[in-house]
């Protein structure tokens, strides 16, 4: 089946630094790239609501022709469920 993203083309926006998580330290880059990302995410979000029941789509769906074979096997990653892991290795240790 072909494989299929949500694209949102959305413009970057400036808003206030988000403060540090507990030890952890991030670069403002970092810090940029999260809030970009994140900003981004919240209006793709608020179109898909907006949108729905009209006929106007303000977001597509790609779906590509012929997708990557190399790709056939992917399996996404749980990212919160890699962080739980780790967190707990990290504590028998």
């Amino acid at each position: 089946s072909p494989v299929s993203r949500v694209v949102y083309n959305g413009k970057r926006s400036g808003g206030p630094r988000s403060p540090g998580a507990g030890s952890e330290i991030f670069t403002p880059a970092h810090e940029e790239n999260v809030r970009f990302i994140y900003e981004a995410w919240q209006c793709v979000e608020r179109d898909l609501r907006s949108q729905m029941g009209s006929e106007r789509s303000l977001v597509e769906e790609y779906v590509e022709k012929m997708p990557n074979p190399s790709l056939k096997a992917f399996k996404p990653v749980d990212l919160g469920d890699l962080k739980r892991r780790n967190a707990q290795d990290a504590k028998k240790s």
